[in-house]
């Protein structure tokens, strides 16, 4: 009976723990991350030195959990009406609003604390404003007042480059910022031919898409290197 009690205990805090990781975003998070990464990456001809890389990357993806976070409590009511959502942590009531809140802030300052002490002001500075731009422009305003939302609120998520830049140079630099093209056809499609799966559709091609231009952007700047001229 002991061990039955035990057990069922200690399921429920890995479910519990469980769900504070999937509040977080994690996929997410892992591809800000990787972007902010090849940002330092591409912001020096040689190795970004260890200790940046790493108080960077944790700094950058706290932060960029806390917004999650922050992004699920105030969106709770919309995600219990879609299919998609609505078995998150929050509108299913496993996580209380509260704790929820609690966590984000834990994140957010431990984030910004590491980057302060560990990486540079500049870099707290712009992870600061990406977590307001997205946990609260765009989640609060932009998401309920046009449908070009995404589109602006998107900046938010376009930075971990340029922070990853900052990071290593301690400036921003104009060549920081990316364009892409390959992305025009979906987001046509979705604007004058949706149909029922053209939203996700295109939200997973735009993962894969990042993910494969960052990666050649990475193999290029490096490529002098191993084959000189």
């Amino acid at each position: 009976m002991l061990t039955k009690e035990l057990g069922n205990v200690s399921g429920g805090v890995v479910a519990q723990w469980r769900d504070y990781y999937v509040l977080t975003k994690p996929g997410v998070v892992q591809l800000l991350v990787f972007t902010a990464i090849v940002g330092m990456f591409l912001a020096t001809p040689g190795f970004v030195p260890w200790n940046v890389l790493v108080a960077a990357s944790f700094g950058i993806g706290l932060a960029a959990a806390a917004g999650a976070v922050v992004n699920q409590v105030l969106d709770q009511r919309i995600d219990a009406q879609m299919a998609r959502t609505r078995n998150r942590p929050l509108p299913q009531g496993r996580i209380g609003e509260r704790d929820a809140l609690a966590f984000a802030m834990g994140l957010g300052l431990a984030g910004l604390t590491v980057l302060v002490l560990f990486v540079n002001a500049l870099t707290a500075a712009l992870t600061f404003a990406s977590l307001i731009g997205y946990a609260v422009v765009y989640t609060v305003f932009l998401k309920r007042a046009t449908p070009q939302n995404i589109v602006i609120g998107g900046a938010a998520g376009a930075t971990p480059p340029v922070r990853g830049w900052g990071a290593v140079t301690n400036s921003v630099a104009p060549h920081t910022l990316l364009l892409g093209g390959g992305f025009l056809y979906y987001a046509l499609k979705l604007k004058f031919a949706p149909d029922p799966d053209s939203p996700m559709t295109t939200f997973r091609y735009s993962i894969s898409y990042l993910m494969a231009l960052f990666s050649f952007l990475l193999i290029d700047h490096y490529i002098p290197a191993i084959w000189p001229q």
